[in-house]
């Protein structure tokens, strides 16, 4: 059962999302992942790519290695999306559902739903819930994560259909 679906999230969530912020001078390391989705997800995720913001929270677009139109950065340390990612375990984790785990917390902002998982490292990620293929966002520590959702909702509500991913 997908619990974004069924329980609303309200101002707290939003809240912890605006305030997801610290500081860093850590240095980008390393390739990034690409996601291995089935054809119907990657198709969704070319589109995508091809409608995704030229800047994030002021940050012009630098995509990381390897190119793949799965994966798109913005910045330095980079913000980081992926697309076809595979459900995340907390997602279906009974104790984020009922709001008992304090590393994750379900929200929405400009009609896009997300899981925001804090990371030992002070970054946070963000995975996008019910649409038809999972999106993840990992914004380093230090960053208003806040921004970085809002300029990148209407990419994903134009590319992304709303639906169960699989």
């Amino acid at each position: 059962m997908n619990f974004f679906r069924h329980r609303p999230f309200g101002l707290p969530a939003f809240v912890l999302l605006i305030t997801a912020a610290g500081c860093s001078s850590a240095d980008d390391s390393g390739p990034t992942a690409v996601p291995s989705p089935d054809a119907k997800a990657a198709k969704l995720c070319r589109n995508l790519d091809g409608v995704l913001p030229r800047e994030v929270d002021g940050l012009g677009r630098r995509d990381p290695e390897p190119a793949s139109a799965l994966t798109a950065g913005w910045g330095s340390p980079e913000i980081i999306l992926r697309c076809g990612v595979v459900q995340p375990r907390k997602m279906v984790d009974p104790q984020v559902a009922a709001g008992s785990d304090p590393d994750a917390v379900g929200g929405g902002v400009n009609g896009v739903d997300w899981l925001m998982e804090k990371r030992d490292d002070g970054a946070y990620r963000f995975t996008t819930a019910n649409r038809s293929v999972y999106v993840e966002v990992s914004v380093p520590q230090g960053r208003d994560s806040s921004r970085v959702l809002v300029d990148l909702a209407a990419a994903i509500k134009v590319a992304i259909p709303k639906g169960i991913a699989h």
